[in-house]
């Protein structure tokens, strides 16, 4: 989700998914004066006057962007040589306020422009991306080694004791200290322009990789020549897919679209093998290829340029450089959590491996068949049949009862209100920057606007792949600004007329994000830096996995998990096996996951000179895998490296923090399951000691005093049902 470690308006212009901020006072002088005629009206040099500053999604064109980009950084090297070069004694007001407060039409038109490249992006913002990506890492250069300026904060930082600030403000000075030594502050003038080169270099490769991943998975959707290859999908899953082949001109034939991921949702119902198969093959041979879209080369070279980058500044490699910043503080320390839990998911992936080649020999030798050994693209289907079996249910049976508006606005928004006290209204009076966003105002117990929550379900071949949650404002008291959020999905759209019916992985998933979404709506902070999600990366996924356990909390399926035609409850029966297979697949999923989290760490705990060339990266994947003893053939990473846009983006050397983060979540929840569970006192507790604080604590000292101690791995053992001893 989100990363600290830079200034807000910075790491914005920079695209790394941090919240930032609009101030509610007039831009910096001469700003909209110094605008040529011809960007008079573009709505990046003025503040929005729609409610909560939401932006003019109707008024936003793709040329208003370079303009406000340029002006925008001229505006803030303006503002931060004017800091520098005070005469004044640095004071926290003339040096971290006034930092705080630069860069406003940088913030206003990076913020919007990064998030609508996520969401919904075209040649256009592909080509601008691309341009100034570099751009934007030159201008951050230009403030984060500004010799006189970093003079300025080290002095506040000598004597921030003495200040006469609040914590908060004491926070501020060490994060802005923090920020500009390891941003380079301390480096020579020659190594200074080493560093320089290698941010320009990485920037202009992130986005290369970026572009590639979206291009190829667009590109290697499958196409079928009948109806009989998708046997086993629904008629509303085949009239999409007949759809898809028609806006791809191949009418008479059927596309399936692929995800970013290593697994791809029709592998669970597909019935034809070489179906499966077709799809799954095309899934993990995106990336490295050969062809346009190959990513091993940008891999090898962004590598390479982290590990020199990180021996530049003084860490034995990036993982080390990342990590100092985390609540995990050494790879060491994430090294041996993801070594604990590595034998026991492996070995119940083996358990369940064994349970699947059980079944697919019954149903061979019941055919008269051969049988075949499991492979890859035979998990998914057989897991729903096996899972059938267990408990007499399949996600088929599900679906009928989870139609999306419902699961929204009765489960998510419902638990909620129940927990928190908040409320929401549709309006539909606000523009959007696509038709398939809905748009929520949000009150808090009191009746008061507390945010504005924009939701954003569906797949699109402009929108990257995953869900997430991102902040067009932020909440600040320094600002008086309240939040503006955004929820996305990539559910696939239904035909025309049909509805929208989902998994429980993707209700999980809606659960998921909202806790994301309540946290930057909670946020109660001063400064901006520290709004919202702006916490350490293997913090934030902390409290969006805690608002997961609401998604099958009893009273709230029962409010919203009803068949979509006939209203009727989803049956006692079938909600009571729901809950009882919650454990089920957990080997595989946790397998799967620590894949691709010890593969994060491998590459980024080499040094330059271990970095193979591009002819090498997939060959690296496959010993680093075995090394770890996570390798097992049935279950590859959720992600492969040359698709892996975690660690390309804000989670380098990160993607261990979901299950770090887990850690936590297993523990909070043992802590309100034994405090009455769902009830208003718990969670006026968890917005009051966690989600309101965002990053202006330490976020292990926020969960200390949401759950009095510090937490146990045992709580994430049990949950995962990964507590059973390895088969000997």
């Amino acid at each position: 989700m989100k990363k600290t470690g830079l200034t807000l308006a910075l790491a914005a212009a920079l695209g790394l998914g941090m919240t930032a901020c609009n101030r509610t006072d007039s831009p910096a002088a001469g700003t909209a004066e110094q605008a040529s005629p011809a960007t008079q009206d573009n709505p990046f040099f003025v503040q929005s006057e729609l409610p909560l500053l939401y932006p003019h999604f109707d008024r936003i064109k793709d040329a208003d962007f370079a303009p406000a980009f340029d002006a925008g950084m001229a505006e803030q090297l303006r503002e931060v040589a004017a800091i520098a070069a005070n005469d004044e004694a640095p004071t926290f007001d003339n040096t971290i306020i006034a930092l705080e407060n630069s860069g406003q039409t940088l913030g206003r038109a990076t913020r919007v422009f990064f998030n609508l490249v996520g969401t919904d992006t075209n040649d256009t913002r592909k080509q601008l991306q691309a341009e100034y990506s570099p751009k934007f890492a030159a201008h951050r250069d230009a403030i984060f080694l500004d010799g006189a300026l970093f003079a300025r904060i080290q002095a506040l930082y000598d004597q921030r004791d003495g200040l006469g600030l609040d914590a908060e403000g004491v926070r501020l000075v060490e994060r802005y200290h923090s920020d500009f030594v390891r941003a380079g502050a301390q480096l020579s003038d020659a190594d200074k322009t080493k560093l320089k080169d290698m941010n320009a270099q990485l920037a202009s490769l992130g986005t290369r990789f970026d572009q590639n991943v979206l291009n190829e998975v667009n590109a290697s959707a499958v196409a079928f020549d009948s109806a009989e290859a998708l046997a086993g999908a629904t008629d509303a899953q085949i009239a999409a897919a007949a759809e898809e082949a028609k806006k791809r001109g191949l009418d008479g034939k059927y596309v399936v679209t692929l995800l970013n991921t290593t697994g791809q949702p029709p592998l669970a119902y597909l019935s034809d093998r070489e179906s499966r198969r077709r799809i799954f093959e095309a899934s993990v041979a995106r990336g490295h290829r050969g062809n346009e879209y190959d990513n091993t080369g940008v891999v090898s070279q962004v590598i390479r340029l982290r590990a020199e980058r990180a021996a530049l500044l003084g860490y034995p490699n990036h993982a080390a450089y990342a990590l100092e910043d985390a609540t995990a503080r050494t790879p060491q320390a994430v090294n041996d959590m993801l070594g604990k839990l590595a034998p026991a998911a492996v070995a119940n992936a083996r358990r369940e491996a064994a349970e699947l080649q059980k079944m697919i020999d019954q149903e061979q030798a019941a055919k008269g068949e051969p049988s075949f050994k499991l492979e890859p693209w035979d998990w998914s289907f057989y897991s729903e049949k096996v899972r059938a079996a267990k408990y007499d249910f399949d996600e088929s049976q599900l679906k009928p009862y989870f139609e999306m508006r419902n699961v929204l606005e009765n489960g998510v928004f419902f638990a909620a209100t129940q927990l928190y006290g908040i409320t929401f209204k549709e309006r539909t009076d606000l523009p959007k920057y696509h038709a398939d966003t809905w748009t929520y105002d949000v009150f808090d117990a009191d009746g008061q606007q507390l945010s504005i929550f924009i939701f954003d379900p569906y797949a699109r071949g402009s929108k990257r792949g995953g869900a997430w949650m991102n902040s067009y404002v932020s909440q600040s008291k320094l600002r008086g600004t309240q939040p503006v959020v955004a929820n996305h999905q990539n559910i696939t759209k239904p035909a025309d007329g049909q509805p929208t019916l989902l998994t429980w992985d993707e209700v999980t998933t809606m659960f998921h994000e909202f806790g994301h979404a309540l946290h930057g709506m909670f946020s109660d902070v001063t400064y901006p830096y520290f709004s919202g999600t702006s916490v350490p990366r293997d913090f934030v996924e902390f409290p969006s996995q805690v608002n997961e356990m609401w998604a099958d909390w009893p009273s709230i399926l029962a409010n919203y998990a009803k068949h979509h035609q006939t209203g009727e409850p989803m049956p006692q029966a079938l909600l009571d096996k729901v809950l009882a297979a919650s454990k089920f697949n957990q080997g595989f999923a946790t397998t799967e996951y620590l894949g691709a989290a010890m593969l994060d760490q491998r590459w980024h705990q080499i040094t330059a000179d271990q970095v193979p060339e591009a002819a090498g990266v997939m060959q690296f994947e496959h010993d680093a895998l075995v090394a770890d003893g996570i390798y097992f053939t049935p279950v590859p990473p959720r992600y492969r490296t040359p698709y892996f846009s975690h660690i390309m983006g804000g989670y380098s050397a990160g993607y261990y923090a979901y299950i770090w983060s887990e850690v936590l979540d297993a523990n909070t929840q043992a802590w309100i399951l034994a405090n009455g569970g769902l009830k208003r006192e718990n969670g006026d507790r968890f917005r009051a000691t966690l989600l309101s604080r965002g990053g202006s604590k330490d976020a292990m000292e926020l969960f200390r005093d949401f759950a009095g101690s510090d937490p146990k791995i045992e709580p994430l053992l049990e949950k995962r049902g990964l507590d059973a001893a390895p088969p000997r």
